[in-house]
């Protein structure tokens, strides 16, 4: 009798995929062979990945030296120097082994002197590009010289760190309620930040706004500072520019103890191509980390692309995957730039049909890749959390990989801050579209966990704009003062508000803020360069303008903080979609609720309706319990906090009877009302 094949459950689960049911076998089965292929090679994907532990420096205890491994299968000649042998690059010759690997042993009776802490090398490797002075790929540490501003490796010997957070689980932190952070400008200084003044000085901040995760960028080292992190040189070395590695694991352990958990800005979608700093034709040839000629290079970063179907390619990213989550105690990864690894094209065409997610324009390496780093997240962290930055939105991406997915917890919602750029720049608001907005905020399938966000990093870069620099533009800069009255900060004020309270609760399973976005910060990110002086004036984050009480941009924090404690005291996030209840598009008021909270936004410039009458879901007695009007929110007053107000039955046309509210709708504003059971 012949067996039935059987179907991959997302496309069971899903008749748009039914299609193409054949390709998603395919992808999966391409990830079970190679899993299998790794599991018989290393006994477990977790052992695998453990480059970190092999290749860099390693201590032998048998024979007391250090072993120096770098893999470099194309090098025709390799030798390490440095101030421990007097910068002499010919005299210690590494020797080549099996798959390219290059080695050497250096005993303590010899070199224990010479080599010690904070001893700095390079490799001088010789290859089909010539002769080049080299920074190692599994460099755990790398330093700038002030004096020549070059990058050069150092032998970091790990000092013992005493761990304090072996109960912290990032699975009991609740729904993720992401502040977004940079370690360098989250100070308010000019100059750049370290991990100890972020534990000592920002971590209370986040714990005291109600975030309960932190969502760090720029770990790994970057020469150019003003990448915001994403052109990565040395994805093992923590960035000295900020401290040393104990430091570092000082701040996550810090903000465990807090109850926040930490998650890592993890950039595998390319690197710097750079040949004196970065991994670039590190054994001399074209594709040593990367395909040969145009096919390894992202044209619209200006970076190198990783070749992910080559074994070496594939054991240094889990392992870095690894090293990350074993050495630093991160609790997951935020994955930039998915959408560049997933698609040949790099996913610069527009996804309008189901065909583009599974012709050849799609990487099936890199979606071999992707799921086998999700997997091994999981298989070593069960409740760590992994988020895709996908702006194509690859079918069964946040699926389980056992029913045919990637396997990534969530995704971010991309096209929520595109779409309130979209609004604020081409639309005024009096002709804003609410069933647009309820749209594209809802936009999602129910299986796709998404990370909804306002507004986006990059929008508070030099050359783009904030929501609140969109709203208030130069009068942030006069017109903030309590005193000063305005009619257009009033507007700007009361928008801001409302356009992320719609965002918490509609856009998502998550929430992601980044810092200083939340109290509408006035000054752009314009990082130190030859443009502006070399100047860090814009590379910080003025705290001091929230902490004013004279100012209104404390008004504006005050309202976020109350808007995460209502969404965290209600676990409002794990109730999934909003359940739609009035769309009043001649008074531009959207009416939905979340259980027992009924949320009323008025988006109308001048329309605000005594006895407004709004269908709710059950009978009762229901009270406001935050509203954008309140005054400690920069509010009008027109609605007021513990308001009590009473359902009445109203008969419909079929004869059915709904029961009803009726409020004061003030424009511009919104109010959240929660039913209270009698």
């Amino acid at each position: 009798m012949k067996r039935e094949k059987q179907i991959l459950p997302i496309v069971a689960q899903d008749e748009w995929l039914q299609p193409v049911a054949d390709r998603i076998e395919d992808r999966h089965n391409r990830y079970k062979a190679r899993l299998i292929d790794i599991e018989s090679q290393a006994g477990s994907i977790v052992d695998y990945a453990n480059g970190h532990h092999f290749y860099g420096w390693q201590w032998d205890d048998t024979l007391q030296g250090w072993w120096f491994r770098e893999w470099l299968p194309e090098a025709y000649d390799v030798f390490i120097f440095g101030d421990f042998n007097s910068w002499q690059r010919t005299q210690l010759r590494l020797d080549k082994g099996e798959n390219g690997v290059w080695s050497i042993f250096l005993p303590e009776a010899m070199y224990g002197h010479l080599l010690q802490h904070g001893s700095l090398y390079k490799l001088h490797i010789h290859g089909k590009n010539g002769w080049h002075d080299r920074i190692p790929a599994y460099a755990k540490r790398v330093v700038q010289d002030d004096a020549t501003k070059n990058y050069t490796a150092q032998f970091w010997i790990e000092q013992p760190y005493e761990w304090h957070d072996e109960e912290f689980d990032i699975a009991n932190v609740g729904e993720l309620l992401i502040y977004e952070a940079h370690v360098g400008m989250a100070q308010e200084k000019e100059g750049v930040g370290t991990y100890n003044e972020f534990t000592d000085l920002v971590l209370p901040r986040i714990k005291a706004a109600g975030y309960n995760a932190v969502q760090l960028m720029a770990i790994a080292e970057h020469p150019y500072y003003g990448s915001f992190g994403y052109h990565v040189a040395n994805f093992f070395a923590p960035s000295s520019r900020f401290g040393t590695p104990e430091e570092l694991k000082r701040l996550i352990d810090t903000a465990h103890a807090m109850g926040i958990a930490v998650i890592m800005d993890l950039v595998h979608a390319h690197y710097v191509k750079n040949l004196n700093e970065g991994i670039a034709s590190l054994d001399g040839s074209d594709h040593h980390y990367s395909k040969a000629g145009d096919a390894g290079y992202q044209q619209y970063w200006d970076s190198m692309i990783f070749d992910y179907g080559k074994g070496g390619v594939e054991h240094f990213l889990l392992s870095n995957v690894k090293y990350w989550l074993e050495e630093y105690h991160f609790d997951g990864y935020r994955f930039d730039g998915v959408t560049s690894m997933l698609y040949h094209h790099r996913g610069y065409i527009d996804f309008d049909a189901r065909e583009k997610f599974f012709d050849e324009g799609v990487d099936l390496d890199a979606v071999t890749y992707l799921t086998l780093a999700n997997h091994l997240v999981h298989e070593l962290k069960p409740t760590a959390v992994t988020i895709a930055e996908d702006v194509s939105g690859m079918p069964g991406s946040c699926s389980p990989i056992k029913d045919g997915g990637m396997g990534f917890d969530y995704r971010l919602g991309m096209a929520i801050p595109d779409f309130w750029i979209k609004m604020l720049k081409d639309t005024p608001d009096e002709d804003w579209n609410i069933w647009e907005m309820w749209s594209v905020l809802t936009n999602r399938l129910p299986s796709v966990r998404t990370v909804a966000y306002a507004e986006s990093h990059d929008q508070a870069l030099v050359g783009d704009k904030t929501i609140a620099f969109r709203l208030l533009d130069k009068l942030m800069y006069d017109s903030m003062d309590r005193k000063t009255e305005s009619m257009v900060v009033d507007r700007g004020m009361a928008l801001h508000k409302m356009i992320r309270l719609i965002t918490i609760t509609t856009g998502g399973e998550a929430y992601l803020n980044f810092m200083g976005n939340e109290f509408g910060h006035p000054e752009w990110i314009d990082f130190p360069r030859e443009g502006n002086g070399w100047s860090y004036s814009h590379a910080l984050r003025q705290w001091s303008l929230a902490d004013n009480e004279e100012l209104r941009y404390e008004y504006l924090a005050e309202f976020d903080r109350a808007m995460i404690a209502l969404v965290r005291n209600t676990h409002l996030l794990s109730d999934g979609y909003p359940y739609n209840l009035l769309m009043d598009e001649q008074n531009k008021t959207m009416v939905y609720s979340h259980r027992d909270l009924i949320f009323v936004i008025n988006w109308h410039p001048t329309a605000s309706i005594p006895n407004y009458e709004l269908p709710v879901g059950e009978p009762g007695k229901y009270v406001s319990i935050l509203t954008t009007e309140e005054a400690r929110f920069g509010g009008l007053q027109r609605q007021n906090v513990g308001e009590e107000f009473f359902t009445f039955n109203f008969e419909c046309e079929d004869g059915s009877v709904q029961p009803r509210l009726q409020i004061y709708n003030t424009s511009r504003s919104a109010i959240v009302l929660k039913r209270i059971a009698e």
